[in-house]
């Protein structure tokens, strides 16, 4: 079976990398993210932004404090991984990306069964859209170099979770890129 992918980038947003909740964490994440979707762009693959667009009395401030807030600077995503036309943009107001988004029934739409994750945070965002999406029978790719959390023990047992209780393959952007190659000569 021939799956049809889409790329969705998890809350890759200015407060993330430069405000409230910024971790170095996440610059090193960019370039592989920015690389991996100039390829899938021109493999005619689907790029999907879901990010956080919090409202005043989301839970999340009662442990994050405000971040993001809808129409704000800090919920807008990060100039280097800009979307361009034909991208979708979904706004989100918990830690999963399926939640109250509609994004499975834009997926289903598209007919995609495969999800590739990349952005924030490995062990919260990242886990919590890979576990909706695996209730939904997606199957959930995460390239490990497109992903990060505010500590590297936090990424790994992340990684380890996604690919222990969701079957998530864990690859790498360069292993994709090389793989939509290969597709497109054949």
């Amino acid at each position: 079976m021939i799956e049809s992918h889409c790329i969705i980038v998890v809350d890759m947003l200015e407060d993330f990398i430069r405000g409230k909740l910024a971790t170095g964490e996440l610059k090193k994440i960019i370039d592989p993210i920015r690389e991996l979707i100039a390829d899938a762009r021109s493999s005619k693959i689907p790029i999907i932004y879901v990010g956080d667009a919090h409202l005043p009395y989301d839970p999340e401030m009662t442990i994050w404090g405000e971040h993001a807030m809808k129409g704000s600077e800090g919920a807008s995503i990060i100039k280097e991984l800009a979307p361009c036309p034909g991208d979708i943009v979904l706004e989100k107001r918990t830690y999963s990306g399926f939640r109250e988004t509609g994004l499975d029934l834009i997926l289903r739409s598209l007919k995609i069964d495969s999800l590739i994750l990349v952005g924030l945070h490995t062990h919260l965002c990242i886990k919590h859209t890979a576990a909706d999406g695996f209730f939904l029978n997606y199957h959930i790719v995460v390239p490990v170099d497109c992903v990060c959390a505010f500590s590297m023990e936090e990424h790994e047992s992340g990684l380890e979770y996604l690919h222990k209780f969701y079957g998530v393959e864990l690859t790498t952007s360069q292993s994709l890129r090389e793989r939509w190659k290969s597709q497109k000569g054949s």
